[in-house]
């Protein structure tokens, strides 16, 4: 081995301090540096493998073998040398161990956190739990009514044939089948239905459809009211319910003037056919005589400005109405707009509870109607003091009546009445005014629970006064001069 080498174990193979005293340096034997030439110098490779092997431990007596190849120690580790220059093996039973205690640092103690159950006293936790219980007992029930309401068949909406059928002579309360109406009806009045019903049968010629509803207390009269007919002028009721719609909407202003164009002119009911192309009015002259007059021109120029007639059906639609539909320009003597006297009847409703347009609105819907000219079908079989909103319908198939009742008794009902006839029979005219007067009678026999319409009234300025309990007196507008 060279020289360097030994150098190297000398150098690892010092005396611990705690086992010996050093010898003095002139007992110290050492060995004589011999220097090696530079050829005979070892490799950086050996003296690697030098340093590895005085790393390793000796074999022991009992033959254990070498380390596994590959292992390498790092070169800074040095074995302990012995006083006598030679490195003894591990044995574990000779080697002694000195147990040192270490004092385990304080750790920096954390504020403990106490739970809102431990703050809480006995009293208050219980309180806490039965809030819990309560809370969670009430979702429950709700939930359990939600499903329950939901499987319940009193909460659905019974077909038009089902309310014909099961409503003759019982009190069972029953809704008419029109979300937008929320119009109700609690028992029909069977005195009255079999009034209608032999009337019909002594004019068996026409075909009848009648619908009456007291609006204090739901009772009301169904004849074949949920048949299609023709409508005739009275689709020019939710005609004006969608033009006061848009001026609440701010789509339309009542003193917007509006052009009458040439293929706008229709014959029929009304004067403005008469008038020069071009002519303007205010659209509330013309909404008026739409319906005061049952003028046909001004009914083609409303139509017009409220986006058409499929835009109007599409309305119509939305308002729960399925019969109600406009199909050709007024005057449409083939009858082929159609509407019911049910539905006729709900836009009524809506017209009086103010769900389709504003109260202002419903104010001005309701006194045009109340100065519709033509007063021979309904208010025919009213007595004196009775009041009248209505609008009328007449071709040579049809003839029929709507409108919102206001009796001295302070009652208000609703009457729709349409007849199917062969070409202007006069008996359909004679047939309407029967019906209403029956019904008229039929309704002031009783009094309304909290009547609250005064009639007639003025107000200072001299101008009749809406029978409305919930709206101040509205000012009747002056008729408007053609232009």
């Amino acid at each position: 081995m060279p020289e360097s080498s030994d150098k190297f174990k000398n150098l690892s193979r010092r005396e611990p301090t705690n086992r010996r005293p050093r010898q003095s340096q002139d007992k110290r034997v050492g060995k004589k540096k011999v220097k090696v030439p530079h050829q005979q110098r070892p490799t950086k490779k050996e003296v690697a493998l030098t340093r590895l092997n005085n790393m390793m431990p000796p074999p022991s007596s009992t033959g254990v073998g070498r380390s596994k190849p590959g292992l390498m120690m790092p070169a800074a580790v040095k074995p302990i040398g012995y006083m006598n220059g030679t490195t003894s093996a591990y044995n574990p039973n000779t080697v002694k161990f000195k147990t040192v205690r270490v004092q385990k640092q304080a750790m920096p103690k954390m504020g403990r956190r106490v739970s809102r159950k431990t703050r809480l006293k006995p009293m208050a936790r219980t309180m806490l739990y039965a809030l819990r219980l309560l809370i969670v007992g009430v979702g429950i029930g709700a939930i359990m009514g939600t499903i329950l309401s939901v499987f319940d068949p009193a909460t659905r909406m019974p077909s038009n044939s089902a309310v014909q059928s099961h409503n003759v002579g019982t009190n069972r309360p029953q809704s008419i089948p029109n979300a937008a109406a929320g119009l109700y009806l609690s028992q029909e009045i069977i005195p009255l239905k079999d009034t209608v019903q032999n009337l019909a049968t002594a004019n068996s010629n026409l075909k009848l459809g009648v619908f009456f509803v007291d609006l204090d207390t739901g009772s009301y009269v169904d004849v074949n009211s949920a048949t299609s007919f023709p409508a005739a002028s009275t689709i020019k009721v939710p005609i004006l319910i969608a033009f006061f719609q848009d001026v609440d909407a701010g789509k339309i202003r009542l003193d917007e003037m509006l052009t009458m164009e040439k293929d706008m002119i229709s014959g029929g009911s009304g004067n403005l056919q008469f008038q020069k192309v071009g002519s303007q009015y205010t659209a509330l002259e013309i909404a008026t005589r739409m319906s005061t007059i049952s003028d046909n021109t001004a009914t083609n120029m409303l139509i017009a400005r409220l986006g058409g007639m499929e835009a109007l059906n599409q309305r119509f639609q939305s308002w729960g109405l399925s019969a109600t539909a406009i199909r050709n320009p007024l005057p449409d003597l083939a009858g082929t707009n159609t509407t019911s006297p049910r539905e006729l009847g709900n836009l009524m409703a809506m017209v009086n509870q103010g769900n389709l347009v504003s109260l202002r609105s419903r104010d001005l819907i309701l006194d045009i109607m109340r100065r519709t000219e033509r007063n021979h079908l309904l208010p025919s079989g009213l007595g004196t003091g009775a009041r009248i909103h209505h609008k009328t319908g007449d071709i040579a198939t049809m003839l029929g009546d709507v409108g919102l009742i206001d009796i001295p008794t302070g009652k208000r009902y609703i009457a729709a009445v349409m007849v199917q006839r062969p070409n202007n029979d006069p008996e359909a005219e004679k047939l309407i005014s029967a019906i209403s007067r029956a019904a008229y009678q039929q309704f002031s026999q009783s009094i309304a629970p909290n009547p609250v319409i005064n009639l007639p009234a003025q107000n200072n300025m001299g101008n009749p006064i809406i029978p409305n309990s919930t709206q101040a007196p509205f000012t009747t507008p002056q008729n408007f001069p053609s232009r």
